[in-house]
Parts: C-alpha cells; sequence; structure tokens
C-alpha cells in the first residue's frame, strides 16, 4: 500500500499526525508512506521520521497556479491512498487530494464550512467531534482505514540525532548562562495568517511574566521563535528588568527542539513550538484564549493551561474563516484579560509539580 499524506499546514498540526503515522506503520509495516509538506519545519521533522520513507517538500504559495498544477499531475495514480491530515479544512486542500487522484482519499467531514470547502471531493471520511485532540482525530482516520476496532493513542514522535543535540549543547556553551536552579523558556510568537495574531498574549505582559518570575526564582529565561519574531523578543527581553534573558536563535527547528528540552516550564502561546515542547516532554503552560483546548491541549505531557474559560469560549473552528471576535464589550477579552499575575499562579502550580517530580 502506498499512502501520501498532505501535511500542508503548520508544525503544530504535522506533530500531531505523528502518531497516525506510528499506528499506520503499526498496523501495516509493508505501506510506504510518503508526506507532501510546504513548510521547511515539516520537512525537517518528517525527515527524520524513521516511519517515513520520503518527504517530498513543494512550496505552493511560492510557485504559484500552474507550476503547483503540473507538479499535482507528476503525482496523479501513483498512491493507493492519499490523507488530508487533520485539520485541513480549506478547499485547496480537497482540490489537491482530488488531483493527485488516490483511490482512497481520507479526511475529515468538518461540522463548519465542509461543503463550500468541497470536503465532498474525499470518499472515505469521519465526522468531526469538537471533543476530540487533534491526535485522537488523526488516529480516528487511520482507524477508519484499518478498520481497528480500538484506537491507540501514542506519543508525539519528534525524532532528534545525536549530531542535532550536540550542536544544541554547542550553541547552549555559546551563550555562556550564568549557573542558575531553573530555566523557563518563552515563545510570545504564533501564526499571523487568518488574523491568528489576536491570538497571542501582549508582549508587555511576557515581560511583566519574567519580571514576577526573576523576582521569585534563581533563573534564566529563553526567548524561543521564528526569524520573523526577533523583533518581537528583543521588545520583551528590552522591558524585562532582568540581565538573565536571552533570545534563542537556533539553526534549525530540531535545534530548537533539543534547547526546549532543556527548560523547567516552557511558556507559550498556542503555537507550534508548544507542540514542540510536548514531543520533548517539557513542561508546558499554553496561553490559550480563542482556541479550543480540548483540539490543542499539550498532548502527554504534564501542562497546566492559562485561560479565563469565558462563556463564549472557543470562538475559534477549523474553517478558512479569519478569526473574529464577536464580543460587543472588549475584544478578545481572553486574551487581554488574562493578567501576569494570573499566569504566574498557573506557573507556581506548574513548577511545584516538576520539582515534586525531579
Amino acid at each position: 500500500m502506498k499512502i501520501l499524506a498532505f501535511a500542508l499546514s503548520g508544525i503544530g498540526d504535522a506533530l500531531m499526525f505523528s502518531p497516525a503515522i506510528r499506528l499506520l506503520k503499526q498496523y501495516k509495516p509493508n505501506c510506504e508512506i510518503d508526506i507532501l509538506a510546504m513548510y521547511k519545519g515539516v520537512k525537517e521533522i518528517y525527515e527524520t521520521n524513521p516511519f517515513v520513507n520520503k518527504v517530498i517538500y513543494f512550496d505552493f504559495l511560492k510557485e504559484g497556479y500552474i507550476k503547483s498544477l503540473k507538479f499535482l499531475l507528476s503525482l496523479r495514480k501513483k498512491y493507493d491512498v492519499s490523507i488530508n491530515v487533520y485539520p485541513s479544512n480549506r478547499k485547496e486542500y480537497n482540490i489537491i487530494s482530488f488531483l493527485v487522484g488516490a483511490k482512497i482519499r481520507l479526511a475529515v467531514k468538518y461540522k463548519f464550512l465542509d461543503f463550500s470547502n468541497l470536503g465532498f471531493l474525499n470518499n472515505l471520511r469521519i465526522e468531526e467531534s469538537i471533543l476530540n485532540h487533534n491526535v485522537e482525530t488523526n488516529v480516528l482516520m487511520i482507524s477508519k482505514l484499518l478498520n481497528l476496532a480500538s484506537e491507540q493513542l501514542p506519543p508525539l514522535d519528534l525524532f532528534i540525532s545525536e549530531d542535532i543535540e550536540k550542536k544544541a549543547e554547542e550553541y547552549f556553551s555559546s551563550l555562556k548562562v550564568p549557573n542558575s536552579t531553573f530555566i523557563f523558556g518563552f515563545h510570545p510568537g504564533c501564526s499571523t495568517l487568518k488574523n491568528h495574531i489576536n491570538r497571542r498574549w501582549s508582549p508587555d505582559y511576557f515581560a511583566e511574566l519574567i519580571n514576577l518570575i526573576d523576582k521569585n526564582y534563581d533563573a534564566i529565561f529563553f526567548l524561543f521563535g521564528g526569524p520573523d519574531e526577533i523583533e518581537l523578543r528583543s521588545y520583551i527581553k528590552k522591558k524585562s528588568n532582568s540581565n538573565r534573558v536571552y533570545i534563542i536563535n537556533a539553526n534549525s527547528f530540531l535545534e530548537t527542539a533539543a534547547l526546549i528540552k532543556k527548560c523547567d516550564v516552557f511558556i507559550t502561546n498556542d503555537s507550534g513550538l508548544m507542540h514542540a515542547a510536548a514531543a520533548v516532554k517539557a513542561k508546558v503552560l499554553p496561553i490559550i484564549g480563542p482556541t479550543n483546548l480540548h483540539f490543542i491541549k499539550p498532548w502527554r505531557t504534564t501542562f497546566e493551561a492559562a485561560t479565563l474559560n469565558l462563556e463564549c469560549s472557543p470562538c475559534f473552528f477549523y474553517s478558512p474563516k479569519p478569526l473574529n471576535c464577536k464580543r460587543n464589550d472588549i475584544k478578545y477579552k481572553c486574551v487581554k484579560e488574562l493578567t501576569p499575575n494570573f499566569v504566574f499562579n498557573k506557573f507556581k502550580i506548574l513548577l511545584d509539580h516538576n520539582i515534586a517530580n525531579k
């Protein structure tokens, strides 16, 4: 059986599909699994995954319609099964699946805007549940494909080589950080597509939280993020009072993940690095506003979510529509009224758990 999985969204979604890949190989050890990716971070994740035969990288956004069509037609009829990694509720993804032309086209039937996004172009589907984690939904798709009576729920897979671990250690040594009791990691960014910048916690709040922690703990602070988040992280470092804040600019996603492993607690917006932290078993404090915690909570690791659980939450579901707050009083109240003190109290709960389990 030849399988092509369309992992065309971000790093977090790619990681939350990794347990499904493990399950596929467990029950169909002779199957060939290829991954189609259009983000370099996703390519990096799957190139080291021993359950994946090949990663096909193609930047649809850069190449345009004509080159993209030619590329997809070059894949046509080469696969027995194609899988739209959950979530992927966009008509473009369903058209890609249809053009590749696998006999079985596996996907999710979404509760919102499924028909208008041409979900019917897939011919083997499961119903979406707003109570399931994304890992569970991906595993349910594989269970449907393989006709399994029950579902196993493996951890996230992120394979970091000894060479990458060594490079991360060399980078860490180059920082010449002072000796301290704790290392705390932060990711103040997230995707900005579809208005998702409004999921971000205030950078001023991140700086205030660092100051609160610095007053109470002997720690150093690592600010993680991509090249497009350098200005954001520089602002937070400048606004904080601590002289122990370090901006981390690792050479690759996997090197970044190896450095996250060093953190006693990783504090983050809902982002791909949140899932990377879960994959390396870091203790995670996710700051959750409009998204559904059931969908994206850190998988199979210790976490303590900072969320207000407002009556209007969650208001973001998987559809191509941009994020839009419908409140009449305070727009994005779920994020704006999450105070540094509130998050600090969640942090102390998580850190106490961390200390108790050392």
